[in-house]
């Protein structure tokens, strides 16, 4: 299983940006998908998470601002980020709790993909 993510970039504080992640492989079952942080200096943070009932939960600096949502017909994760800040600088990762056929749940990440907001 591998997680590719894309959509990073340069973005203007205030201007937007979607991030997309798309699982691959033998899949059975994604059970929870998740975006994460980090910023130059700092732990890596969650910042989005979604179950597979659609339950979603947001770190309190991107309420009101980032949307997670997913596309289990595409094993899919996006991330929606709006009014951007200067401190959503970071390296954002997609994480999944993914099922695999004959094994048991495990966790996999993808390889970051940077996000700058500058002026």
């Amino acid at each position: 299983v591998q997680l590719q993510a894309s959509g990073g970039g340069l973005a203007q504080p205030g201007g937007s940006l979607r991030l997309s992640c798309k699982a691959s492989g033998s899949i059975e079952r994604i059970d929870y998908m998740a975006w994460l942080r980090q910023a130059p200096g700092k732990e890596r943070e969650r910042v989005a998470s979604i179950s597979s009932g659609d339950s979603t939960i947001y770190a309190d600096s991107v309420k009101g601002r980032f949307t997670i949502s997913r596309d289990d017909a595409k094993n899919m994760v996006h991330l929606q980020m709006t009014t951007l800040k200067p401190e959503d600088t970071g390296v954002y990762y997609c994480y999944a709790m993914i099922k695999v056929a004959g094994r048991r749940t495990q966790d996999y990440w993808g390889q970051g993909t940077l996000v700058t907001v500058s002026s």
